[in-house]
């Protein structure tokens, strides 16, 4: 795993053998960063990261100059990964927090220009993710909420749809608040 562009592109990250999460293709990763280089300011971003596993996309938002990053992993091991690869790289732009990324979301107050989920694709309750952000309204009024699944998942029903991309195996579909 690397980080694709900005002050660290390039850098790998090896989180070890037997390390149990499934960080997003480089392949994927950089064709989601190529559409949110046309979208946002990377600068001006407040984003959550919601089961960060290696904290692959954290890294990648840091690296982009984004100064605000909320990563929320539950496995103990990938959290320590985390922080340690936080500490490594001197991200002190990013907190981790050991949690469950469902209890996170429904004790939240907070909002977000971008929450990216990457939960496991077999993960019980994927399909309440976008309920649960926008009825709490997480999302800032030009914001996304960009959930990581595969195909066994079809949200373009959803009220917040936006689109979905794929890359292989890997779809990211975007939902945005309705702005009135």
């Amino acid at each position: 795993m690397r980080i694709i562009s900005g002050y660290f592109k390039g850098k790998h990250i090896i989180p070890g053998k037997n390390f149990n999460a499934r960080p997003t293709t480089d392949v994927a990763k950089e064709g989601l960063f190529n559409i949110l280089n046309n979208h946002f300011d990377y600068s001006e971003l407040k984003v959550l990261d919601l089961f960060s596993g290696t904290g692959s996309i954290s890294y990648e938002f840091a690296s982009r100059g984004v100064m605000d990053i909320t990563s929320i992993e539950l496995n103990f091991k990938n959290y320590a990964f985390i922080k340690k690869t936080i500490a490594d790289l001197q991200f002190d732009q990013i907190i981790s927090f050991r949690a469950d990324a469902f209890k996170f979301l429904k004790m939240s107050n907070l909002t977000y220009d971008i929450i990216f989920a990457d939960p496991p694709y077999e993960l019980e309750g994927i399909e309440t993710l976008p309920d649960i952000i926008f009825s709490k309204n997480l999302i800032n009024k030009h914001g996304w909420f960009i959930l990581e699944h595969n195909s066994d998942h079809n949200f373009s029903k959803h009220p917040n749809f936006k689109e979905t991309r794929k890359y292989s195996l890997v779809h990211f579909s975007i939902f945005e608040p309705k702005v009135s």
